[in-house]
């Protein structure tokens, strides 16, 4: 890894913390008493915390079979040959294309390419491991060279798309029509385990141990399947041989050991890892950019850091043109 964390705990963003509080003070119903009709609600009604994302030259929608579709977006001009596919944050419960919007916008403006984001089927109308299937097929479309997209992919995600991310990167890591050339799993969903240390600390407004059990029995009620590297990727045998990879932490997520946890792994099995941590920051900070400063350097930063896994893959269009005119 290319940094190391301090694990002494930093106060949290300021302009969070009133986020917080205000949703704290506002009396609304835990999430787990609600549908998950009523949490999709919640999140959406939560979008204008989030900054627009750039303009694009096209954003178009495709279906992809009878299951998933896609949204593409292509960025005003090209620094890269390559495709991020881009997995949203949600739980498997909650998210679409418009959560994602800004998020995708940043990267196809910021690493110059084409940015495929996934709308996979939710829980608990489908169940795990129905949005690994979706995520899988839409890998395989791009690797296809459907619309014209470049086959050389960076599959990113946040919280549960994080978790996609991973899953993806390890079951495509002997297929060889897919060619992944980085992974990018932005405060991922590693691990079923609720216990760890950063649970007891971090739970709180933005996310909790009760809230990710929430997630895990609509998504996952078999809690057999919980043990599967399928939907816990950090529990998988061998990590030898996978994409390099960005790992993005925030100080104050529940999620925090485990995204460490499995930095540390990739980077003992000799997986280039480049570790983002952020103290100030809590789970889910990408949906925060209209309102924190913080937020909006840490998702640019993010974005900045996927375009560099073009570039070490050398598929920037300087060096691709360069190669070709000599």
């Amino acid at each position: 890894m290319t940094s190391s964390v301090q694990r002494v705990q930093s106060e949290l963003d300021p302009a969070l913390r009133a986020v917080a509080d205000a949703v704290e003070g506002a009396g609304l119903p835990p999430m787990i008493d609600l549908t998950p009709v009523e949490a999709r609600e919640r999140i959406r009604a939560a979008l204008p915390m989030c900054a627009p994302g750039p303009e694009m030259s096209a954003v178009d929608s495709r279906a992809i079979g009878d299951n998933v579709s896609v949204r593409i977006y292509r960025p005003l001009s090209a620094k890269a040959s390559g495709t991020v596919v881009h997995f949203h944050g949600g739980g498997w419960v909650t998210g679409d294309f418009d959560y994602a919007d800004a998020t995708c916008r940043l990267l196809a403006d910021t690493a110059g390419v084409p940015v495929v984001s996934v709308d996979y089927r939710l829980a608990p109308e489908h169940q795990f491991p129905a949005a690994v299937d979706d995520a899988s097929a839409v890998l395989r479309w791009v690797a296809a060279g459907s619309e014209g997209l470049d086959p050389r992919i960076v599959v990113t995600g946040d919280s549960a798309g994080g978790n996609l991310a991973a899953v993806c990167a390890q079951t495509m890591r002997t297929d060889s029509e897919v060619s992944l050339v980085g992974q990018v799993l932005i405060y991922p969903v590693v691990d079923a385990d609720l216990t760890r240390d950063s649970y007891v600390a971090n739970s709180g407004v933005f996310l909790g141990s009760k809230e990710m059990q929430w997630f895990f029995d609509h998504y996952c009620p078999d809690a057999a399947d919980r043990n599967s590297p399928n939907l816990a990727p950090i529990r998988a045998a061998d990590l030898a041989g996978l994409p390099p990879a960005i790992v993005v932490v925030g100080g104050h997520d529940p999620l925090l050991d485990e995204g460490l946890e499995y930095a540390e792994r990739l980077t003992a099995a000799g997986v280039p890892v480049e570790l983002l941590h952020y103290p100030t920051l809590p789970h889910g900070f990408l949906q925060f950019t209209a309102v924190s400063a913080d937020a909006r350097e840490a998702t640019t930063a993010v974005a900045v850091a996927t375009g560099r896994l073009f570039e070490n893959a050398g598929l920037q269009t300087d060096s691709i043109e360069g190669v070709a005119r000599a």
